[in-house]
């Protein structure tokens, strides 16, 4: 069979976007696996399924590379720009993924997802716990770029604590700005240019520690990002938006 796909990056987040309108493509994990590998496959951090939804514009199926399933706050803001490259959905809207509805805006080169809202935040020493549709530990540090953080990250990934499904790790260092990150994906079992649901958490976590803000501006290694958001308290927050670019990579097609 020959898949017509499209590849979409958001922050240097990469995604192979698939159309499911017509529910006729099911993909095997070892399928999904195949494609987001760099070397075998078309290579990314993820596929997205483009399906039709009754209560929404339309569903977002997202898989991790080891064919996992979850939410995906840069995939999100991916597939809204692909879902409207192909007239598949409006200027703003809604979207139904894995951890509900989502509401949607696109204004020029920016695409705003409207995030879960967070009642409460958990503290593992002193670093900071969120769900943000995906869960993610959040650890202060100086000097960023020296960190090796493959390492270290697995030491927290791997956890009892966190097993069996495990957890994202975070990065996070203050800036005159607000914060940069680095982070590491469960499921990519690797560092990304960028993680949606990571930046959200780790500007929702700068939020409580620097309370009266509305917003935090945040650099990943891929680019730049903003979270906007209402703060009830120093541990919850509603009205949470992240924004930031979506681009069209390239399309093609591959046999599966």
């Amino acid at each position: 069979m020959r898949l017509q796909f499209r590849k979409y990056q958001g922050t240097g987040n990469d995604f192979i976007m698939i159309d499911n309108r017509n529910d006729d493509i099911r993909l095997s994990d070892s399928e999904i696996i195949r494609l987001c590998d760099r070397k075998f496959g078309i290579g990314s951090d993820g596929i997205i399924l483009l399906q039709k939804a009754n209560e929404a514009d339309f569903e977002m199926i997202f898989h991790n590379p080891d064919a996992s399933k979850s939410f995906c706050g840069n995939g999100s803001r991916c597939i809204v720009q692909f879902a409207h490259d192909i007239g598949a959905a409006p200027d703003h809207g809604s979207f139904l993924a894995i951890d509900g509805l989502h509401d949607y805006r696109l204004n020029q080169d920016r695409i705003a997802i409207h995030m879960k809202d967070i009642h409460g935040i958990d503290m593992d020493g002193d670093a900071y716990v969120i769900n943000t549709g995906s869960p993610h530990y959040i650890k202060y540090v100086s000097e960023l770029g020296e960190i090796n953080i493959i390492p270290e990250a697995q030491q927290v990934r791997y956890a009892p604590r966190y097993s069996p499904a495990g957890i994202n790790v975070n990065f996070v260092e203050e800036n005159d700005h607000g914060i940069s990150i680095r982070t590491y994906e469960r499921g990519v079992e690797d560092e990304t240019l960028s993680c949606g649901t990571g930046v959200t958490a780790a500007a929702l976590s700068y939020a409580s520690r620097n309370p009266g803000r509305q917003n935090v501006h945040v650099i990943t290694r891929g680019g730049e990002l903003n979270v906007e958001y209402s703060q009830q308290n120093n541990n919850s927050f509603t009205d949470v938006w992240l924004s930031g670019p979506a681009q069209f990579v390239f399309s093609g097609e591959i046999n599966i």
